[in-house]
């Protein structure tokens, strides 16, 4: 089984830091936090536009401030932090860690330029047009893996079947600059003689279109799992690459378990 580093956790310590004290006397970071840790395995593509998929694990990290009136969150949800906090309208500031891409993660990628560990920085903004609905948007800038930006606009209605089990779904869809799928997807002249790939000069759009759904149970107040499946339809200049075309395929799935525990407590 191979390892990837999924890592979502918030920056709000790292935005807080170098913040002044607030007005009370306080800090910014002062008072309760949660500091949520667990794990997912799952079966999925081994790289983005992968035909082949594999069973995978990734650590699951969570840090946020007690007392947050989200109502919802996904694991899709890149990590956050909140300058604006309204109850049904949330905005502020999001980051995503990349992990490198290279012919180690798949043979397909031999003689591909590999993908840089890095990231991307950017804002979200989140909307709850009703009790039961969430809509998330996120835009963001690569950093050192890319030099693209980066949207993804999720949709999801949950509904809570008992007071411990939540079931959710919706659709999901991701747009890019061509600076981001020229790294993911593109082949150029030198990488197209060394992989056996016809070259792919790709231009920027709507990438992917799909839908996602997860059962949640709170085994305990501290306590939480989950079982999600996921499908993507590549679109556009990710389905139009030669990778995807000549060793790939336009329809990811993915499925898996997942469960984190969360730990109290509080700074001066």
């Amino acid at each position: 089984m191979r390892i990837r580093s999924l890592i979502l956790f918030s920056g709000t310590l790292l935005l807080s830091a170098s913040a002044a004290s607030a007005g009370d006397g306080r800090y910014l970071w002062s008072g309760d936090w949660y500091l949520k840790v667990g794990a997912t395995g799952f079966l999925g593509p081994k790289y983005e536009g992968a035909s082949k998929r594999m069973l995978q694990a990734a650590p699951l990290i969570s840090l946020g401030k007690a007392g947050s009136t989200v109502r919802f969150s996904s694991r899709n949800d890149n990590m956050s932090y909140a300058l604006v906090d309204q109850g049904s309208f949330r905005a502020g500031v999001v980051g995503k860690f990349i992990f490198e891409r290279d012919a180690d993660t798949s043979s397909d990628l031999s003689g591909l330029d590999p993908v840089k560990f890095g990231g991307e920085l950017g804002g979200f903004a989140e909307v709850y047009p009703t009790d039961w609905l969430r809509v998330r948007a996120e835009v963001r800038q690569g950093i050192r893996s890319h030099d693209g930006v980066v949207a993804d606009i999720a949709a999801d209605a949950f509904t809570d079947i008992s007071s411990t089990v939540r079931i959710s779904g919706g659709p999901r869809l991701t747009a890019a600059t061509s600076d981001y799928y020229d790294a993911y997807y593109g082949v150029n002249a030198r990488e197209a003689a060394a992989s056996g790939l016809s070259p792919y000069n790709p231009g920027g759009g709507v990438g992917s279109a799909g839908v996602g759904a997860a059962i949640t149970w709170q085994a305990t107040d501290k306590l939480d799992t989950s079982a999600y499946a996921e499908y993507r339809r590549l679109l556009g200049p990710a389905a139009d690459s030669s990778l995807v075309r000549e060793r790939g395929s336009r329809d990811q799935f993915m499925v898996g378990l997942s469960a984190t525990y969360r730990f109290d407590f509080s700074l001066p």
